[in-house]
């Protein structure tokens, strides 16, 4: 009896059977049809997708104004009883103006035992996909380096919405620079062992909180992360 692979191999010989030894792969372009989105939604039925997602996940999913921004982000770090928080440059001064929490820099000179010592870090994202509940960082500004949202236990991730937000991975991809050091994120770390029980903060913070920020109804946010 012949074997798995000389049966695929026999299949993919009938298929190449007529065409032309002279002929290469790049000759003929492949049409891909893809789905670029699974439907049509409105703004606010993919917000909702993505809370919806992220909150699948187990990250706890807030919504609010930019007006409600400061006293949300100060209010999350309190309840979480953070002293110190982690501050990106380029994060908007405003989102962490009613903080009480020591604020601390993302310095390049940072060790990890010095990260590990911080109670929370609060970043923007680069976009946020609604069908796969993920957000992702690029490192630009108010996200800071990969390292800070790995290491310490608690990671605050503001949202705009509905600029940052989009449907799926294709469309994420379009607005990604794939030379810049993308971290995708699914709801906080987790793992499990063998017997499928889960762990979470192994690899990275134990607990995620994604706030969804849209504008004031009468203007946008006062800065961009």
């Amino acid at each position: 009896m012949n074997s798995s692979r000389e049966r695929v191999l026999a299949r993919v010989r009938r298929a190449l059977a007529d065409v032309p030894r002279e002929e290469r792969p790049r000759d003929h372009r492949v049409e891909r049809g893809y789905l670029r989105a699974h439907g049509e939604r409105t703004v606010e039925e993919t917000t909702a997708l993505l809370a919806e997602n992220l909150a699948d996940y187990r990250a706890v999913v807030h919504r609010t104004r930019a007006s409600g921004l400061p006293d949300l982000i100060a209010r999350l770090l309190e309840r979480h009883g953070s002293r110190s928080v982690l501050v990106p440059p380029g994060l908007p001064a405003p989102w962490t103006a009613a903080c009480h929490a020591t604020r601390v820099d993302d310095l390049a000179a940072s060790t990890p035992h010095e990260l590990d010592a911080v109670d929370s870090v609060v970043t923007g994202c680069a976009v946020a996909i609604a069908e796969t509940g993920t957000l992702v960082l690029d490192g630009g500004p108010g996200q800071g380096r990969r390292r800070i949202t790995l290491v310490p236990d608690h990671h605050i991730c503001v949202v705009r919405v509905p600029e940052q937000v989009v449907d799926s991975v294709p469309l994420a991809l379009e607005r990604l620079d794939p030379t810049r050091p993308l971290t995708w994120i699914s709801g906080p770390s987790a793992t499990s062992d063998i017997e499928l029980d889960r762990v979470e903060g192994v690899h990275g913070p134990r607990t995620l909180e994604v706030v969804l920020v849209e504008a004031d109804p009468a203007g946008a946010t006062d800065e961009n992360p």
